[in-house]
């Protein structure tokens, strides 16, 4: 089985170590990857083609793992040289994913969806698809990966995890603030100690990674954001998602993305303190 990345961030690094490991030929284009990225792929060990069009022809399963404003760009790329089945797995809206799923002219097409963390759980994060040639996709659990099929048709994979993703981005933003505003009075420790009685046992570890994660992806949070605004609005304002928004916009821009995620939120608290005297 050969796969190919579009791509290659923290999602598709994290899926092709594992591909390997159980088996797959896995390869990625290093067309116009910055230094980083680059070395990223040494690393990994992963197989590289010059070119993207090189990258779709010789595919069995090419997955498209991009930021969401890139996601119909890419497919419009490589719509004519697909020769096996296109996976968008990007956070975009059931418009967009259907949009960007037309550009693929062989018509095999799957919309697949990432439901947990990829940093956590790795190969085994849950994935779950639909679409015509989910199915088909879904053949990659003999390699590693832990696919669910959920639908027949684009849109349907990517709306579920959509509205999961404005509640689990709803309840990071509203940590972040929470936590932040008990550090600068000292009290962030007894804030989260007191919150963790009326949760699960592990809140503590748990919600000192969903502060980190927000920080460190708040950029791509925020045009995740922008996707789920443009699926809720219509008749009724999702006010709860607008705000949720302007959170991950304004922390993206007060905050560079560092090379290394951090270990500790007091690292990010810091940094913001500062950039505020």
């Amino acid at each position: 089985m050969k796969v190919g990345f579009i791509g290659f961030g923290e999602v598709a690094s994290t899926l092709s170590v594992g591909l390997m490991e159980n088996g797959a030929e896995v390869y990625t284009c290093i067309d116009g990857r910055s230094t980083r990225t680059r070395n990223n792929i040494l690393q990994t060990g992963v197989e590289t083609y010059p070119t993207y069009k090189e990258l779709a022809e010789n595919s069995d399963i090419l997955i498209s793992s991009v930021v969401p404003s890139k996601a119909i760009e890419v497919a419009e790329m490589v719509g004519k040289y697909s020769k096996g089945i296109y996976v968008d797995i990007n956070n975009v809206s059931p418009k967009t994913v259907v949009d960007t799923l037309d550009k693929i002219e062989n018509g095999k097409t799957v919309d697949a969806a990432i439901i947990g963390s990829v940093f956590k759980n790795g190969v085994n994060v849950n994935v779950i698809a639909s679409g015509s040639f989910a199915n088909e996709f879904a053949d990659l659990k003999n390699y590693g990966m832990n696919i669910t099929v959920v639908g027949s048709v684009n849109g349907q994979a990517s709306g579920i995890k959509l509205l999961r993703s404005s509640y689990t981005k709803g309840v990071s933003a509203l940590l972040f603030e929470s936590i932040y505003h008990g550090y600068k009075m000292g009290i962030d420790k007894e804030v989260l100690k007191y919150i963790s009685e009326t949760e699960c046992p592990d809140f503590i570890e748990s919600a000192k990674s969903r502060i980190i994660s927000a920080a460190f992806h708040a950029h791509r949070r925020s045009e995740e954001m922008d996707e789920i605004v443009e699926m809720l609005s219509g008749k009724q304002d999702p006010v709860m998602a607008k705000g949720i928004l302007d959170f991950f916009k304004i922390l993206g821009e007060n905050i560079k993305k560092p090379e290394k995620r951090p270990t500790d939120y007091n690292e990010i608290f810091e940094y913001l303190m500062k950039i505020k005297e």
